[in-house]
């Protein structure tokens, strides 16, 4: 039997919780800037927001400086993630701790009852899901009338060969020096193989329209990384 990280995409993330962030920004060319833009496309106010995949809580700590009166809830399959993101909120902003839910769940499973928000958010975690039509509907319901939902996440090019061509210039990014090691390339290529399911950004528009979303726009894409807003 294999080990749980290498079975599951939580179990994967789990095992690294402590050499994510270095690993991320070696991985991911121009991280910081996805997700400084994804936090400029935020709305400049929300109550009640709920963040997918939260990690090592780096967005999570974005949220809890944009939104100092609102209520957070952070989600995670990986309960060394949450560990983590609540031990980094405690440090960088312990009133944020008492005005925070931290939830152990994978996409599939989203309880009806956690909502509702008026922001759903979540950075480079959707991919995990294959089956988005049911994750964006469900995602839909668990938005208040004038929610908003703000994602960066990897996709799919439009044609096999914008794919292959983003993908190399991925591993090249990966590959140069001071970057990954070629073990932890060959660890990322594995855990893609098992875990990741791509969709192109057209397909993305088509199943946020299906769910009921709209004013659907890219608002900053970078080879395989881009983020997505939708609005109700």
């Amino acid at each position: 039997m294999k080990p749980l990280e290498e079975t599951t995409a939580s179990g994967y993330f789990g095992s690294m919780a402590e050499g994510y962030d270095s690993l991320i920004r070696r991985a991911v060319p121009r991280y910081d800037e996805m997700l400084e833009r994804l936090v400029d496309y935020l709305p400049p106010a929300a109550i009640n927001v709920l963040e997918l995949g939260c990690g090592t809580g780096t967005l999570s700590l974005a949220l809890a400086e944009r939104y100092p009166k609102a209520s957070l809830t952070f989600l995670d399959a990986a309960p060394e993630m949450l560990d983590v993101t609540r031990a980094r909120l405690e440090s960088a902003h312990p009133a944020a701790v008492g005005r925070a839910r931290f939830v152990r769940s994978v996409f599939e499973e989203l309880d009806p009852h956690l909502g509702p928000f008026d922001l759903v958010t979540s950075s480079i975690s959707l991919h995990h899901v294959k089956d988005k039509e049911s994750l964006y509907r469900n995602i839909y319901a668990l938005l208040s009338p004038g929610g908003t939902f703000r994602f960066s996440d990897q996709l799919r090019g439009a044609t096999a060969e914008i794919h292959e061509l983003n993908w190399r210039r991925w591993l090249e990014f990966c590959r140069s020096p001071a970057n990954c090691s070629e073990e932890e390339v060959v660890s990322l290529l594995d855990h893609a193989s098992a875990h990741d399911h791509y969709t192109p950004l057209f397909e993305h528009f088509r199943l946020l329209e299906l769910a009921g979303f709209k004013k659907l726009d890219c608002v900053w894409r970078n080879l395989i990384w881009g983020i997505v807003v939708a609005d109700l």
